[in-house]
């Protein structure tokens, strides 16, 4: 087992007891000021910007008018985006979408192999029937 000097070690950010930390750090909402896809993403705006913009001081947000089709991008303290179409949504699924942002890290899903991740593995093993004495097992 090898030593790293303490030199060598950095702290990383963690949510913990003591502390937490906001994973979304921006929100940027891109519409068009005349199209019809952006119709959902204009009345989201005019109705619920300055209400999620209180209730998350932590959150930059930032409206951007261009040509094209609506998009919410956030941009995460890992230095991750993540970016969702909103091209001809409601309201209330550009809502649900902003939640979401809000609330996951950035980082890409991955497949879990086992439902439990471990730093070390088993030291006993994975047990199998063979290697235990047959007197010892249950006997149907």
């Amino acid at each position: 087992m090898s030593v790293r000097p303490a030199y060598q070690t950095v702290a990383r950010n963690l949510n913990g007891v003591g502390n937490f930390v906001l994973q979304c750090k921006k929100v940027t909402f891109r519409y068009c000021n005349w199209g019809g896809s952006s119709e959902g993403m204009r009345q989201y705006l005019d109705k619920n910007l300055q209400k999620i913009a209180a209730q998350n001081p932590e959150i930059e947000f930032v409206a951007v008018k261009d040509i094209g089709h609506p998009f919410i991008r956030g941009e995460f303290v890992n230095g991750a985006e993540k970016t969702i179409c909103c091209k001809n949504k409601h309201p209330r699924f550009i809502d649900g979408k902003f939640e979401m942002l809000k609330s996951t890290d950035g980082a890409p899903r991955k497949q879990m192999k086992s439902p439990v991740e471990s730093i070390n593995e088993s030291v006993r093993g994975i047990w199998s029937p063979y290697h235990t004495n047959p007197e010892g097992r249950h006997k149907i």
